[in-house]
C-alpha cells in the first residue's frame, strides 16, 4: 500500500496537497476527497504524532470559554460534540463530570449554575443530559475520596471522552478510502515555486530516504505548531521573526497515575488551588489522567516535554482535592506534553488560558493556504472551511453542507454499541478484549479479531493489546514503526511505566515479516523506539 501511494504521489497532479497529518489535516483530506477533489496528504512523522495525540482526550463544548465570552465557540463546539457522538460512537463517548464548589472558590455556586444553564442552552438542550445541582451529601456519595472540608455543593454536567489519536487516524483512513493519497513519514523538504506561485512540494520519504516531487494546484499548511516552519519554507528559508509569527505555542502537560491511588470514581472539573485555572481529573481504564497546564512556550514542537515543575503543579492540585492519595513523583506512570497552536495576534502578554481557541484561515507567500488555531472538538468545521477556500481557488462551488456533516467515520456505523460489545465479548471469550476492540475499531472490530485469531489467539503483550492487533495496524492502518503501534494505534506507551520498551522487541518480531525487517531491522526499530520514548516521556529538570 505504501509503495503504491508513493508512486501515485510522484506520478499524478493533485488539486489539493495537504501538509500535516494531525486532526485538522486529516479532516481536510477526508472532506476534500469526499467532495471529489483529487487530494494528497503528507505527514513528516505519523498521523496524530504531535498535539493531536497529547490532548486531554475530550470532545467538549468548552465550558470554561464562557468566562471569556466565547459564546460562538461554545455553541459551535457543542454542536460538533453532539455530531461526533453520533458519527463516531465508538471513539466519542458521553462522560459525566462532577464540578465540586468550595467556599471562597473563584467560581461560586451561583456562577457555576448560571454558566451550566447557558452551557445547556448553547447545546440547544440536546446534550446527553442537562446539568443538575448537587448537594454536599450527593457529591460525597459519588466521590467519597474527594476532600469534603470547605465543600459547599457543586453540579453534574456532561461532555464526551475520545481517543484523540484514533479519531485522527479514522479521518486519515476515511480520506484514503474516499480516494485520497495519504502518506505518513513523508516530510516536505522544499516548496516548488514557479512565477511566484507554489505548484508543489519536494517530499522526502523518511523511511527510505527517497525524494519525490508532488505537483498540486493548491497547497494547505495544516501543520499546527509547525505552521511557522512551513511559512519559513514559503518565504525562502529565512527565520520567521517571533514578532511576526502566526502561531503562539501554549504547552499543555498531563500525567497519569494508577486510578486506585487517587480514588476518583469518575471525571471531575476542578479549580487549581495554585492559580485558579480549570483542570480535570479523568478516568482512563486502570489509570487517572490529571491535567492540564497552560503555559506559553518557545520549545520546538518536536521536543516539547513535561518538566518537574509541571508535574509538581499537577500532583499538588490532585493532592489538594484527594488528600488521602498523598501522591508523589513516584506515582507518576507517564507524563507528556503537547503544544496548542494558538493564534499569535494580540496574545503576546496575555494569560494563555484567556487566549481564544478560535481558528483563522489565511493565504500566505506563494499562495499557500494556512489554518491556525482551533481545537480538536471543532476540527470538522475547520476542515470544511479550508476545503471551501480551496474549492473557490479551484473554481468549484462551496458546498452548503459538506459530506462529513452526516457521514459516519470509519467504524462508526454502529446501531447499538452495547450490542457490538456483547458480540465481541462472545466472539473473543474475553470481556476486556471485546470491549477494547469495539471502542477502538467500532463496526470493524471483527476484522481485528480475525487477525488476532490468525496470529495465534488473544495472548496479551500488555493490557488488552495483542500481537494480532499490531499486525492488523500494519496491514490496514498505515503503521510502519513501533512508535506508530505503541504510541498512537494503541496507548500502551502511555499506560506502562517503561512505556513499552520491555516488549518493543516482541512487538517488532511480531510484525517483522510484514515490514520486511531482518534481525538488524528489528534491532534498529527497537532502538528508534527507545529514542522516541525518551523524546516524548522524559521529564525535564
Amino acid at each position: 500500500m505504501r509503495h503504491r501511494q508513493l508512486e501515485a504521489l510522484a506520478r499524478d497532479e493533485y488539486d489539493l496537497l495537504v501538509v500535516g497529518g494531525g486532526i485538522t489535516g486529516c479532516g481536510i483530506a477526508r472532506d476534500a476527497a469526499l467532495r471529489g477533489v483529487k487530494v494528497a496528504l503528507v505527514e513528516k512523522d505519523d498521523f496524530a504524532s504531535g498535539t493531536s495525540s497529547r490532548s486531554s482526550r475530550l470532545v467538549h463544548g468548552g465550558l470554561r470559554y464562557l468566562e471569556h465570552g466565547y459564546l460562538h465557540l461554545v455553541f459551535e463546539a457543542s454542536g460538533e460534540r453532539r455530531r461526533l457522538l453520533r458519527l463516531a460512537p465508538h471513539l466519542v463517548r458521553p462522560l459525566e463530570f462532577i464540578w465540586p464548589v468550595y467556599a471562597g472558590a473563584r467560581v461560586p455556586q451561583w456562577k457555576l449554575n448560571a454558566g451550566l444553564t447557558l452551557y445547556d442552552a448553547l447545546a440547544l438542550f440536546r446534550n446527553v443530559g442537562t446539568h443538575r445541582r448537587l448537594s454536599i451529601r450527593q457529591i460525597a456519595a459519588r466521590e467519597p475520596a474527594l476532600r469534603h472540608e470547605g465543600l459547599v455543593g457543586g453540579a453534574r454536567y456532561f461532555d464526551a471522552a475520545t481517543d484523540d489519536a484514533r479519531l485522527t487516524l479514522a479521518n486519515a483512513i476515511g480520506a484514503r478510502e474516499a480516494g485520497a493519497v495519504v502518506v505518513n513519514h513523508a516530510m516536505v523538504a522544499e516548496l516548488l515555486v514557479r512565477d511566484g506561485a507554489a505548484y508543489g512540494a519536494r517530499i522526502v520519504d523518511v523511511l527510505d530516504a527517497v525524494r519525490i516531487d508532488v505537483r498540486a494546484k493548491v497547497i494547505v499548511n495544516a501543520t499546527g505548531p509547525w505552521s511557522d516552519d512551513m511559512r519559513r519554507l514559503a518565504e525562502g528559508g529565512g527565520v520567521v521573526r517571533s514578532s511576526n509569527t502566526a502561531v503562539r505555542g501554549s504547552k499543555g502537560v498531563h500525567i497519569a497515575v494508577a486510578r486506585d491511588r487517587i480514588g476518583n470514581h469518575g471525571a471531575l472539573t476542578l479549580l487549581s488551588p495554585n492559580d485558579g485555572r480549570v483542570m480535570f481529573i479523568l478516568p482512563s481504564s486502570r489509570q487517572t489522567i490529571i491535567g492540564t497546564t497552560d503555559t506559553f512556550t518557545d520549545a520546538a514542537p518536536d521536543d516539547v516535554r513535561a518538566n518537574e515543575a509541571d508535574v509538581a503543579y499537577l500532583l499538588a492540585a490532585a493532592n489538594a482535592f484527594f488528600p488521602d492519595a498523598r501522591l508523589t513523583r513516584d506515582d507518576v506512570i507517564s507524563a507528556w506534553a503537547g503544544i496548542r497552536p494558538l493564534m499569535a495576534g494580540g496574545i503576546e502578554n496575555a494569560d494563555p488560558g484567556h487566549a481564544s481557541r478560535e481558528h483563522a484561515i489565511a493565504e500566505g507567500a506563494h499562495g499557500i493556504v494556512s489554518i491556525t488555531g482551533g481545537k480538536l472538538t471543532t476540527y470538522r468545521v475547520m476542515a470544511a472551511e479550508v476545503v471551501d477556500v480551496a474549492s473557490a481557488r479551484l473554481g468549484n462551488r462551496p458546498r452548503r453542507r459538506p459530506p462529513t456533516y452526516n457521514r459516519p467515520l470509519p467504524g462508526g456505523d454502529l446501531a447499538f454499541i452495547d450490542e457490538a460489545i456483547a458480540a465481541a465479548e462472545r466472539a473473543t471469550a474475553d470481556p476486556e478484549l471485546g470491549r477494547h476492540l469495539v471502542h477502538a475499531y467500532g463496526g470493524r472490530w471483527s476484522a481485528v479479531a480475525d487477525e488476532i485469531a490468525a496470529a495465534g489467539g488473544a495472548g496479551r503483550i500488555a493490557g488488552p493489546y495483542t500481537i494480532g492487533e499490531m499486525r492488523y495496524a500494519v496491514r490496514c492502518e498505515m503503521a510502519y514503526t513501533i512508535s506508530d503501534l505503541l504510541l498512537r494505534r494503541t496507548h500502551l506507551a502511555f499506560e506502562t511505566r517503561d512505556h513499552g520498551t520491555d516488549i518493543a522487541e516482541q512487538v517488532a518480531n511480531g510484525v517483522a515479516d510484514l515490514l520486511g525487517w531482518n534481525d538488524q531491522g528489528v534491532a534498529a526499530a527497537v532502538q528508534a523506539y527507545r529514542r522516541d520514548v525518551q523524546r516524548v516521556f522524559a521529564i525535564d529538570p
